[in-house]
Protein backbone atom coordinates (compact mmCIF):
# COMPACT_ATOMS: atom_id res chain seq x y z
CA UNK A 1 0.00 0.00 0.00
CA UNK A 2 1.30 3.47 -0.93
CA UNK A 3 0.11 6.31 1.27
CA UNK A 4 1.41 9.88 1.28
CA UNK A 5 4.25 9.37 3.75
CA UNK A 6 4.12 5.68 4.70
CA UNK A 7 4.82 2.63 2.56
CA UNK A 8 3.00 -0.46 3.87
CA UNK A 9 4.31 -3.91 2.99
CA UNK A 10 3.06 -7.29 4.20
CA UNK A 11 4.77 -10.65 4.32
CA UNK A 12 4.38 -13.82 6.40
CA UNK A 13 1.97 -12.30 8.93
CA UNK A 14 4.04 -9.14 9.45
CA UNK A 15 3.14 -5.68 8.16
CA UNK A 16 6.02 -3.23 7.84
CA UNK A 17 5.07 0.46 7.73
CA UNK A 18 8.01 2.46 6.37
CA UNK A 19 7.96 6.13 7.41
CA UNK A 20 9.22 8.28 4.54
CA UNK A 21 8.66 12.01 5.07
CA UNK A 22 11.89 13.93 4.41
CA UNK A 23 13.77 15.39 6.13
CA UNK A 24 13.03 14.01 9.58
CA UNK A 25 9.65 12.21 9.52
CA UNK A 26 8.13 15.16 11.37
CA UNK A 27 4.42 14.61 11.72
CA UNK A 28 1.53 16.78 10.63
CA UNK A 29 -2.11 15.91 9.99
CA UNK A 30 -1.20 14.12 6.75
CA UNK A 31 1.27 11.77 8.44
CA UNK A 32 -1.16 11.15 11.30
CA UNK A 33 -3.84 10.27 8.74
CA UNK A 34 -1.39 7.77 7.24
CA UNK A 35 -0.84 6.23 10.69
CA UNK A 36 -4.59 6.01 11.16
CA UNK A 37 -5.02 4.30 7.79
CA UNK A 38 -2.29 1.77 8.59
CA UNK A 39 -3.91 0.89 11.92
CA UNK A 40 -7.33 0.43 10.32
CA UNK A 41 -5.83 -1.69 7.53
CA UNK A 42 -4.03 -4.14 9.83
CA UNK A 43 -7.01 -4.33 12.19
CA UNK A 44 -9.13 -5.89 9.48
CA UNK A 45 -6.43 -8.07 7.90
CA UNK A 46 -6.64 -11.49 9.55
CA UNK A 47 -3.26 -12.42 8.10
CA UNK A 48 -1.40 -9.70 10.02
CA UNK A 49 -0.27 -10.51 13.57
CA UNK A 50 2.53 -7.96 14.04
CA UNK A 51 3.04 -4.46 12.62
CA UNK A 52 6.55 -2.95 12.52
CA UNK A 53 7.09 0.80 12.13
CA UNK A 54 10.51 1.60 10.64
CA UNK A 55 12.05 4.56 8.82
CA UNK A 56 13.36 4.84 5.30
CA UNK A 57 15.30 7.99 6.18
CA UNK A 58 18.99 7.59 6.90
CA UNK A 59 19.66 7.94 10.63
CA UNK A 60 16.26 9.37 11.56
CA UNK A 61 13.15 7.58 12.81
CA UNK A 62 11.22 10.71 13.74
CA UNK A 63 11.99 14.15 15.12
CA UNK A 64 8.40 14.64 16.26
CA UNK A 65 5.83 17.28 15.37
CA UNK A 66 6.40 19.72 12.53
CA UNK A 67 7.51 22.79 14.49
CA UNK A 68 7.01 25.12 11.50
CA UNK A 69 3.30 24.31 11.52
CA UNK A 70 2.95 24.63 15.28
CA UNK A 71 4.85 27.93 15.36
CA UNK A 72 2.58 29.50 12.74
CA UNK A 73 -0.79 28.09 13.85
CA UNK A 74 -3.36 29.42 16.30
CA UNK A 75 -3.74 28.08 19.85
CA UNK A 76 -7.06 26.50 18.86
CA UNK A 77 -5.42 24.67 15.95
CA UNK A 78 -2.61 23.42 18.18
CA UNK A 79 -5.13 22.16 20.74
CA UNK A 80 -7.11 20.27 18.08
CA UNK A 81 -3.89 18.95 16.57
CA UNK A 82 -2.81 17.46 19.92
CA UNK A 83 -6.28 15.94 20.39
CA UNK A 84 -6.23 14.39 16.92
CA UNK A 85 -2.74 12.95 17.45
CA UNK A 86 -3.70 11.52 20.85
CA UNK A 87 -6.77 9.84 19.38
CA UNK A 88 -4.72 8.26 16.59
CA UNK A 89 -2.11 6.92 19.01
CA UNK A 90 -4.85 5.61 21.31
CA UNK A 91 -5.85 3.32 18.44
CA UNK A 92 -2.37 1.77 18.52
CA UNK A 93 -2.99 0.61 22.09
CA UNK A 94 -6.59 -0.47 21.54
CA UNK A 95 -5.79 -2.70 18.57
CA UNK A 96 -5.41 -6.36 19.67
CA UNK A 97 -2.38 -6.91 17.47
CA UNK A 98 1.27 -6.29 18.35
CA UNK A 99 2.92 -3.02 17.25
CA UNK A 100 6.72 -2.72 17.25
CA UNK A 101 8.58 0.58 16.84
CA UNK A 102 11.80 -0.34 15.01
CA UNK A 103 13.87 2.73 15.84
CA UNK A 104 16.56 2.73 13.16
CA UNK A 105 17.61 6.31 13.81
CA UNK A 106 17.10 9.26 16.15
CA UNK A 107 13.76 9.20 17.95
CA UNK A 108 13.00 12.40 19.85
CA UNK A 109 10.05 14.50 20.96
CA UNK A 110 6.81 13.46 19.34
CA UNK A 111 8.68 10.69 17.56
CA UNK A 112 9.21 9.00 20.91
CA UNK A 113 5.58 9.67 21.79
CA UNK A 114 4.57 7.64 18.73
CA UNK A 115 6.98 4.89 19.74
CA UNK A 116 5.59 4.89 23.30
CA UNK A 117 2.14 4.09 21.89
CA UNK A 118 3.61 0.93 20.36
CA UNK A 119 3.85 -2.23 22.44
CA UNK A 120 7.57 -2.80 22.01
CA UNK A 121 10.50 -0.59 21.05
CA UNK A 122 13.65 -1.94 19.43
CA UNK A 123 16.53 0.45 18.71
CA UNK A 124 19.53 0.37 16.43
CA UNK A 125 22.98 1.56 17.39
CA UNK A 126 24.44 4.06 14.97
CA UNK A 127 26.91 2.74 12.38
CA UNK A 128 29.12 5.66 13.50
CA UNK A 129 29.95 5.26 17.23
CA UNK A 130 31.01 8.92 17.37
CA UNK A 131 27.50 10.02 16.37
CA UNK A 132 25.24 7.72 18.37
CA UNK A 133 21.50 7.84 17.86
CA UNK A 134 19.51 9.68 20.52
CA UNK A 135 16.12 9.08 22.10
CA UNK A 136 14.21 11.34 24.48
CA UNK A 137 11.54 13.98 25.08
CA UNK A 138 13.26 17.39 24.90
CA UNK A 139 10.06 19.48 24.54
CA UNK A 140 10.97 21.49 27.65
CA UNK A 141 13.71 23.16 25.61
CA UNK A 142 10.90 24.69 23.51
CA UNK A 143 8.99 25.82 26.59
CA UNK A 144 6.30 23.15 26.31
CA UNK A 145 5.63 19.62 27.57
CA UNK A 146 5.25 16.35 25.63
CA UNK A 147 1.66 16.75 24.47
CA UNK A 148 1.02 13.65 22.40
CA UNK A 149 0.84 11.20 25.28
CA UNK A 150 4.46 11.33 26.40
CA UNK A 151 3.83 12.75 29.87
CA UNK A 152 1.38 9.90 30.54
CA UNK A 153 2.92 6.90 28.80
CA UNK A 154 6.56 7.48 29.78
CA UNK A 155 6.04 7.29 33.59
CA UNK A 156 3.87 4.21 33.13
CA UNK A 157 6.77 2.61 31.27
CA UNK A 158 9.89 3.64 33.22
CA UNK A 159 8.50 5.00 36.50
CA UNK A 160 7.56 8.47 37.73
CA UNK A 161 10.94 9.72 38.94
CA UNK A 162 12.88 8.64 35.87
CA UNK A 163 10.21 10.04 33.56
CA UNK A 164 10.22 13.43 35.31
CA UNK A 165 14.04 13.47 35.17
CA UNK A 166 14.05 12.79 31.44
CA UNK A 167 11.31 15.28 30.57
CA UNK A 168 12.26 18.08 32.99
CA UNK A 169 15.89 18.16 31.87
CA UNK A 170 15.18 17.45 28.19
CA UNK A 171 18.17 15.12 28.09
CA UNK A 172 18.43 12.39 25.49
CA UNK A 173 19.74 8.85 25.87
CA UNK A 174 21.85 6.59 23.69
CA UNK A 175 20.33 3.25 22.64
CA UNK A 176 22.23 1.32 25.34
CA UNK A 177 21.24 3.86 28.00
CA UNK A 178 17.62 3.58 26.86
CA UNK A 179 17.86 -0.19 27.24
CA UNK A 180 19.14 0.20 30.80
CA UNK A 181 16.29 2.61 31.60
CA UNK A 182 13.69 0.19 30.24
CA UNK A 183 12.72 2.64 27.52
CA UNK A 184 13.49 0.14 24.75
CA UNK A 185 13.27 -3.66 24.77
CA UNK A 186 16.11 -4.63 22.44
CA UNK A 187 19.20 -2.95 20.98
CA UNK A 188 21.11 -4.30 17.98
CA UNK A 189 23.91 -3.07 15.74
CA UNK A 190 22.86 -1.23 12.60
CA UNK A 191 24.07 -3.93 10.21
CA UNK A 192 21.78 -6.57 11.73
CA UNK A 193 18.98 -4.39 13.14
CA UNK A 194 16.18 -4.95 10.63
CA UNK A 195 17.02 -8.64 10.21
CA UNK A 196 16.83 -9.13 13.98
CA UNK A 197 13.60 -7.13 14.17
CA UNK A 198 11.95 -9.15 11.41
CA UNK A 199 13.12 -12.43 12.91
CA UNK A 200 11.47 -11.44 16.19
CA UNK A 201 8.27 -10.29 14.49
CA UNK A 202 7.91 -13.34 12.24
CA UNK A 203 8.55 -15.57 15.24
CA UNK A 204 5.17 -14.46 16.63
CA UNK A 205 3.14 -15.43 13.56
CA UNK A 206 1.37 -18.52 12.26
CA UNK A 207 1.92 -21.43 11.98
CA UNK A 208 4.74 -21.51 14.56
CA UNK A 209 3.15 -19.15 17.07
CA UNK A 210 -0.38 -18.46 18.32
CA UNK A 211 -0.89 -14.97 16.94
CA UNK A 212 -4.41 -14.66 18.31
CA UNK A 213 -3.10 -15.33 21.82
CA UNK A 214 -0.43 -12.63 21.29
CA UNK A 215 -3.15 -10.07 20.50
CA UNK A 216 -5.25 -10.99 23.52
CA UNK A 217 -2.19 -10.93 25.80
CA UNK A 218 -1.69 -7.33 24.66
CA UNK A 219 -5.34 -6.49 25.28
CA UNK A 220 -5.30 -8.09 28.74
CA UNK A 221 -2.21 -6.10 29.75
CA UNK A 222 -3.10 -2.73 28.21
CA UNK A 223 -6.71 -2.65 29.41
CA UNK A 224 -6.04 -4.47 32.67
CA UNK A 225 -3.43 -1.95 33.81
CA UNK A 226 -6.08 0.76 33.86
CA UNK A 227 -8.44 -1.37 35.99
CA UNK A 228 -8.53 -2.56 39.58
CA UNK A 229 -6.92 -5.98 40.12
CA UNK A 230 -10.41 -7.48 40.51
CA UNK A 231 -11.58 -6.06 37.18
CA UNK A 232 -8.31 -7.00 35.50
CA UNK A 233 -8.60 -10.61 36.62
CA UNK A 234 -12.17 -10.74 35.30
CA UNK A 235 -10.92 -9.47 31.91
CA UNK A 236 -8.14 -12.05 31.96
CA UNK A 237 -10.64 -14.87 32.55
CA UNK A 238 -12.89 -13.65 29.76
CA UNK A 239 -10.04 -13.52 27.25
CA UNK A 240 -8.66 -16.88 28.37
CA UNK A 241 -12.06 -18.50 27.90
CA UNK A 242 -12.15 -17.14 24.37
CA UNK A 243 -8.79 -18.76 23.65
CA UNK A 244 -9.86 -22.05 25.27
CA UNK A 245 -12.72 -22.22 22.75
CA UNK A 246 -10.38 -21.88 19.76
CA UNK A 247 -8.91 -24.71 17.72
CA UNK A 248 -5.42 -23.27 18.33
CA UNK A 249 -5.65 -23.96 22.08
CA UNK A 250 -6.80 -27.50 21.42
CA UNK A 251 -3.90 -27.95 19.01
CA UNK A 252 -1.44 -26.48 21.53
CA UNK A 253 -2.52 -28.86 24.30
CA UNK A 254 -2.55 -31.83 21.93
CA UNK A 255 0.90 -31.04 20.56
CA UNK A 256 2.29 -30.72 24.09
CA UNK A 257 0.93 -34.13 25.10
CA UNK A 258 2.14 -35.71 21.85
CA UNK A 259 5.58 -34.11 22.27
CA UNK A 260 5.55 -32.37 18.87
CA UNK A 261 5.57 -28.80 17.57
CA UNK A 262 2.16 -27.19 17.44
CA UNK A 263 0.82 -25.90 14.14
CA UNK A 264 -1.36 -22.85 14.76
CA UNK A 265 -3.88 -21.52 12.25
CA UNK A 266 -5.61 -18.62 13.99
CA UNK A 267 -8.84 -20.55 14.38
Amino acid sequence: MQLKYIELQKEDGVAVAWLNKPKANTYDLDLMRDFNTVVEDVRFDDRVVVTVFASKLDGMWSAGADINILASSSPDYKAMFCLDCQETLDKFEKTPKLFIAALNGHCVGGGLEIALACDLRFMSRSPDPKREYKIGLPEVTLGVLPGTGGSQRLPRLIGKARAIDLMATGRTLTPDEALQWGLVNRVWDANTFMDETMTYAKGLTYPDHAGRAVGLIKRSVVEGMEMSIKEGLALERELQNRLFAMADAKEGFRAFLEKRKAIFQGK
